[in-house]
C-alpha cells in the first residue's frame, strides 16, 4: 500500500547551527571579541531536553548580521577531549559572508591582530575565502561572493542531475566497500510515495 506524502513546508532561514565547545568563555572571546559577533544569550540548564539526563550545560548563542545564530554547548560532564581536536574542513566547517572585498581584508587584519593564524584569501571560483580555526577545533571561513557567483551556481544547477549521477557511478563501489550498501540506501526504508 502506498502512503501519500504531505507537501514540504518551505523552510526559511537557518535559525541556528549548534556545536560543542570546550569552554563557553573562550568561545565567547573568539566569536565576540575577535570576530565581532554579539553574544545574544547564554542559557544554563541541568537536564538534557528529550532525555531528562542530568548533564549541566551552557547553551550560548552569537548573533549574525541577518538575525540568525551560531550556538555552542559547553557540557564538560560528558565531553571527550578528542572532540576538540582540529577537524578536517570536509568534516566540519561553516562559512560566514561579508559584503565587500575591503571587509574581507579588514577581517583578516583584525583576526591576525589577535595572533590567530588566518589563511587566504583563497579563490574557489564562486567565492573568495579566509580560513582559521576556532578554540574548539572547528574551521571557520569568512567568504565573499564573486560578481559571477549567481551565474556560476545557476550553471552548475542546470547540470546537477547529470553531475550527481556520474559521481554516484564513479564512487558507489568504493562507498559500498567502505560503508555497506544499507548505509547508502535510506530510501529503501522510507515509505513509498503515492
Amino acid at each position: 500500500m502506498t502512503q501519500k506524502t504531505p507537501a514540504p513546508v518551505h523552510l526559511g532561514a537557518l535559525h541556528h547551527a549548534a556545536y560543542r565547545c570546550r569552554d563557553a568563555e573562550q568561545t565567547r572571546w573568539f566569536y565576540e571579541d575577535v570576530l565581532g559577533l554579539p553574544t545574544a544569550a547564554a542559557l544554563v540548564l541541568d537536564t538534557v531536553p528529550g532525555t531528562g539526563a542530568q548533564n549541566p550545560y551552557m547553551h550560548i548563542f552569537f548573533e549574525l548580521a541577518d538575525g540568525n545564530y551560531l550556538a555552542f554547548f559547553d557540557a564538560p560532564g560528558d565531553a571527550d577531549p578528542h572532540w576538540f581536536d582540529r577537524k578536517d574542513s570536509f568534516d566540519m566547517h561553516f562559512a560566514m559572508q561579508v559584503d565587500t572585498e575591503e571587509q574581507l581584508l579588514a577581517m583578516q587584519e583584525r583576526i591576525r591582530s589577535f595572533g590567530i593564524k588566518c589563511a587566504g584569501p583563497l579563490g574557489h571560483g564562486f567565492v573568495n575565502s579566509l580560513y582559521m580555526y576556532d578554540p574548539n577545533g572547528i574551521q571557520v571561513e569568512i567568504t565573499i561572493r564573486v560578481p559571477e557567483h549567481d551565474a556560476i551556481l545557476a550553471a552548475e544547477k542546470r547540470h546537477l542531475p547529470e553531475t550527481l549521477r556520474a559521481w554516484t557511478e564513479r564512487t558507489r563501489a568504493a562507498k559500498i566497500a567502505k560503508f555497506g550498501a544499507e548505509a547508502l540506501d535510506m530510501r529503501a526504508a522510507a515509505p513509498r510515495k503515492a
